[in-house]
């Protein structure tokens, strides 16, 4: 089974699809990917990429082709909506020829913002002649609104139209939330919409060898690690800071970076909140070493409804961590915390919930904490394991590639018989 990934954000940015491309080629697909330069999340092309340059390297085994694109800049809406075109064009025009002379079964697109990324997909189905499958990890227009880019009623009427039509013209449209199947349904025409999730990191399969990258202080520890964005809603976790001001041995230990990274510090510095912590960014094989000493871990989203149907990928990282999970969102996330009995879900924004959630999981005995990890641990294995995960989905390549084969013959079959 020969898979094209394609996808903006690529190793060495922190992306899912990482993992997932390592997790087909062991499951026994050749995999390849077409990605552009990286720049993701602080807007500046890595050491050792250059913006304008298209060539190929490898990632453990998989070749990796990047395109040329406009680094997406520390700030301003128009340098992102110049990194997002800039790919679209680059992937297009440039990717059928940095792909020349190969044969794919399947174009798997990994969906995350902007859902446009498809339409190089498809222009690629013209010279390949694949199925194309489409991962959805955003729902379009809804996350614009949510994000605040766009507001104009009449522009996201457009958008809607451009993603109906990139839906229809798909072949399989994948989901990483139940939440999401209606809203895809409602657009997708005649696409089929099936739930696959997101899985765990495949750094949790492993033990964990050595000294972690961060040692985290005595006291009870609330960890909150990935990006720190609009919508992770982090303003409350410092508004839950404050109000534990007071006791001491509670803690919050913010890791990642992100657009609201200053704006967080700069509020902490301005209450003077001794019980915030940023700890800054590790890569993905530290992270089971930084949570396995967490108290609690984190989740938090905005109060939103399009965000209510959403899965954060950290999710399955906490779940496999084996840690009691704070869930600080509404709908689907907190549903998979609830559902796996894997700690505590509050409503999103709601700081004075949150302060209350880590007073509940702080004065609860050990033994119940450790049963809150284990019941997680459980869960994630039995639902977002990555190599059942990726056999899963060989499987149904393997499936719609030979649908996809046998669909000509049966056309020509059925207009022999109607002649």
């Amino acid at each position: 089974m020969r898979v094209l990934v394609l996808s903006q954000h690529f190793w060495p940015e922190t992306f899912r699809i990482n993992e997932v491309a390592h997790s087909l080629r062991e499951a026994g697909c050749e995999v390849t990917v077409l990605t552009g330069q990286p720049n993701y999340p602080d807007g500046v092309v890595f050491p050792g990429y250059r913006a304008l340059a298209a060539g190929r390297e490898d990632f453990e085994g998989v070749p990796v082709h990047r395109v040329p694109l406009a680094p997406r800049g520390r700030s301003g809406a128009l340098r992102l909506v110049g990194n997002y075109l800039s790919f679209l064009a680059s992937a297009s025009l440039v990717g059928p020829w940095l792909l020349r002379g190969k044969s794919f079964d399947v174009i798997f697109v990994y969906g995350t913002s902007p859902i446009l990324q498809v339409f190089p997909a498809l222009v690629l189905r013209l010279f390949k002649r694949c199925a194309v499958v489409t991962w959805v990890q955003d729902l379009w227009p809804q996350s614009l609104q949510v994000t605040g880019y766009v507001r104009s009623p009449r522009l996201l009427s457009i958008v809607a139209c451009v993603v109906r039509a990139l839906y229809r013209r798909s072949d399989l449209l994948l989901v990483q939330s139940k939440g999401f199947v209606s809203s895809v349904s409602s657009m997708a025409g005649g696409t089929p919409v099936e739930y696959h999730p997101n899985p765990g990191e495949l750094a949790f399969g492993h033990s964990v060898d050595g000294a972690p990258a961060l040692t985290l202080e005595p006291g009870f520890n609330v960890v909150f690690a990935g990006n720190l964005g609009t919508v992770q809603a982090l303003e409350t976790v410092i508004a839950a800071a404050a109000l534990l001001r007071h006791e001491a041995h509670l803690r919050f230990v913010l890791i990642g970076s992100g657009s609201r990274g200053d704006a967080l510090r700069a509020e902490v510095a301005r209450l003077g909140l001794n019980n915030v912590r940023f700890a800054g960014r590790f890569p993905p094989e530290a992270m089971p070493g930084i949570l396995a000493q967490a108290s609690a871990l984190l989740v938090s989203l905005k109060r939103d409804e399009v965000l209510a149907q959403t899965v954060p990928s950290k999710v399955q990282a906490y779940l496999a961590a084996g840690r009691p999970v704070i869930a600080s969102l509404d709908g689907e996330g907190a549903h998979v915390v609830e559902e796996a009995g894997a700690g505590i879900a509050c409503p999103a924004e709601d700081a004075q919930a949150l302060a209350a959630a880590v007073r509940r999981l702080d004065r609860s005995p050990v033994d119940v904490l450790e049963q809150m990890g284990r019941r997680g641990r459980t869960y994630y294995e039995a639902q977002f394991d990555p190599a059942m995960l990726a056999a899963r989905l060989a499987r149904r390549f393997e499936q719609l590639a030979g649908d996809r084969m046998n669909r000509p013959t049966l056309d020509r079959k059925m207009g022999s018989d109607n002649g």
